[in-house]
């Protein structure tokens, strides 16, 4: 792949080129990270998968909240773009992201867990005592943190998060959050698939309309557990780069950078959960999107 349009960003995963007039291409890269580290094996066709999953949730999702996306087709894309044999960019609107990751949780999981097991609560709430690990929540949960340039985001409180970006933008990116997660879990639902938890992202266009950007319903931003596994009290088997983060857990590693080599079962192993999500998702051959 050659791209020689201005490059921009390079992210954990993303890269951002320009590409005219308010408008950008992102690129999904191979590229994995875990503990915010940059792992030094890519997993192949990673990008692709993260791309063709977030092309079927944003059309999914339009009704609900308004998006970034111009085009997924490179006929669209300008000149100096030549991503067209990889599948793996999309042209966008340029927008200013918000500052505030915006989390919808439905299981008690991951850093829910940890806080649930020291205080009984998740983000400050309160939950029925004696819950299981990956258990489902009384009802969804609208968990934002601070979106850090490095490092750990930190969990915010309501009223932290107002304080952030105001009470309007708060009350209008939680409820679209929350919209969009049951839309997804409700989808995954029928497909035999849990979904735990998601990241998005919005930003405010030159017009001043908020946007959801950035990747949408994604393994990478989600957590996503066969149905036919799950099983509260521990940690459920997952599509996700979860099965990454597990292997890290058991070798002596610091956490910080360099992270030491991904056996290359882990990467076949990661690759075929990347692929198997997005078919089982959308009942579509990964293979078709590949060829274009």
């Amino acid at each position: 792949m050659t791209i020689t349009l201005p490059h921009l960003y390079r992210g954990k995963v993303r890269d951002l080129y320009e590409a005219g007039d308010d408008r950008l291409l992102m690129v999904a890269s191979d590229r994995v990270s875990v503990f915010d580290v940059v792992l030094p094996d890519p997993i192949p066709d990673k990008g692709r998968v993260l791309t063709a999953i977030s092309a079927f949730w944003f059309e999914r999702t339009a009704a609900v909240f308004p998006n970034h996306v111009i085009s997924f087709d490179p006929a669209d894309f300008p000149v100096g773009a030549r991503p067209d044999a990889d599948r793996r960019a999309t042209l966008v609107r340029r927008t200013d992201p918000m500052r505030m990751e915006c989390i919808a949780r439905g299981y008690l999981f991951g850093g829910a867990w940890t806080e649930y097991r020291q205080h009984g609560t998740v983000q400050g709430r309160r939950m029925p005592g004696g819950m299981q690990e990956a258990e489902p929540l009384p009802e969804p949960l609208f968990t934002p943190t601070t979106k850090a340039e490095s490092g750990h985001d930190v969990p915010l409180g309501d009223d932290e998060a107002i304080a952030l970006v105001g009470e309007e933008t708060f009350t209008r990116v939680r409820d679209a959050t929350l919209a969009v997660y049951a839309v997804g879990a409700a989808h995954a639902q029928e497909r035999g698939i849990i979904l735990a938890d998601t990241k998005l992202e919005f930003g405010l266009d030159r017009e001043g309309t908020f946007l959801l950007i950035d990747e949408v319903l994604t393994p990478d931003s989600s957590r996503y557990w066969p149905a036919e596994d799950y099983a509260p009290g521990g940690s459920p088997p997952s599509f996700d780069k979860q099965y990454v983060r597990d292997y890290y857990l058991t070798v002596d590693w610091d956490r910080t950078p360099p992270a030491p080599p991904v056996p290359p079962e882990v990467v076949a192993g990661t690759r075929a959960r990347y692929v198997e999500a997005y078919e089982r998702l959308t009942g579509l051959d990964f293979a078709d999107w590949y060829r274009g």
